[in-house]
């Protein structure tokens, strides 16, 4: 995902001189790519997140369009007060991108783990939020962030992370149906999708149909996709490499209490605590109850199989 997105950076920096990236000691050898070609361009705050957000803020407000980039855990915590007042009360046209989503650091542990940030955020106006689940989907919401006039926050893993849609594009938009089934509906974010993916074909394989939707724009969220889902099915499981309080869970049973739709929201994702276990990615899936199979039990219990 992270070359996925230099990438993109670098197409759109050589369409538009105002692109600026910064970074926070966290570049990578894709990053000192984007130096060759734009030594200008490209600023390391060092470890200082909430003084390179304030940076980004003057940036903006002088006509740039900076993507301010390190590690999620750093700006969607340490930097929250930088993004709330002088990135976001002022509305300002800042790209906020958070390396590692979910369990992705996931041989450093907690302090680097990035399973609230959907929660810390949301719930800040003016702040766009999109969480893409492949590397097609990182290159389009940078696009999509380069866009909208206004400050955007991108969640992005860093596990090479599969890819499942053809062409050169892939939705962002709207929510996307990759499987359509009528027993049972799963609602996904972020690079867990690859999990669920197996998850859904595995109960295919056994006769049970499952509608599988992808959501990359958490914020503003489509309420009509969702709400067709829920006057149709009884109950909607999400999955999410995020605490199960305040995330994707926590955006579908508010849209449901708000508009008095009568579904069960079962959550799979971190239980209200800190992830356990160190290593690789795979291994720390585990470990949470977030790999394949864990989430394959979790999802015929939900419906009753």
């Amino acid at each position: 995902m992270n070359s996925a997105y230099i990438g993109k950076l670098m197409e759109l920096a050589e369409r538009d001189e105002r692109v600026i990236h910064l970074l926070a000691d966290s570049g990578t050898g894709y990053d000192e790519m984007f130096r060759r070609n734009f030594p200008d361009r490209i600023y390391n705050f060092g470890i200082a997140e909430e003084n390179m957000v304030a940076a980004a803020a003057g940036m903006a407000a002088a006509g740039k369009i900076p993507f301010v980039f390190t590690a999620g855990a750093f700006l969607a915590y340490r930097s929250m007060e930088f993004i709330r007042d002088d990135v976001c009360f002022q509305n300002l046209n800042v790209k906020i991108v958070g390396m590692g989503s979910g369990l992705s650091w996931s041989s450093l542990g907690p302090t680097h783990h990035t399973t609230e940030d959907i929660a810390v955020l949301r719930s800040i106006p003016n702040l766009m939020i999109l969480s893409p689940a492949t590397p097609k989907q990182v290159a389009e919401c940078v696009e999509k962030a380069y866009e909208h006039n206004g400050p955007v926050y991108i969640r992005i893993g860093m596990n090479h992370e599969r890819e499942f849609y053809d062409g050169d594009t892939a939705e962002t938009t709207e929510p996307d149906v990759l499987f359509d089934g009528k027993d049972a509906v799963i609602y996904v974010t972020g690079s867990i999708l690859e999990e669920v993916y197996e998850c859904c074909e595995k109960l295919k394989s056994q006769g049970i149909g499952v509608k599988l939707v992808n959501v990359t724009t958490l914020k503003p969220f489509d309420e009509r996709f969702f709400l067709k889902d829920a006057a149709s099915f009884d109950t909607v499981i999400t999955v999410e490499e995020h605490n199960i309080h305040g995330g994707l869970a926590g955006i579908l049973a508010e849209i449901a209490v708000f508009n008095k739709a009568g579904v069960k929201i079962v959550p799979i994702g971190i239980e209200d605590s800190f992830a356990a276990g160190y290593g690789d990615i795979k291994g720390v899936r585990k470990a949470n109850g977030l790999d394949a199979d864990s989430i394959y039990e979790k999802i015929r219990k939900a419906i009753g199989r």
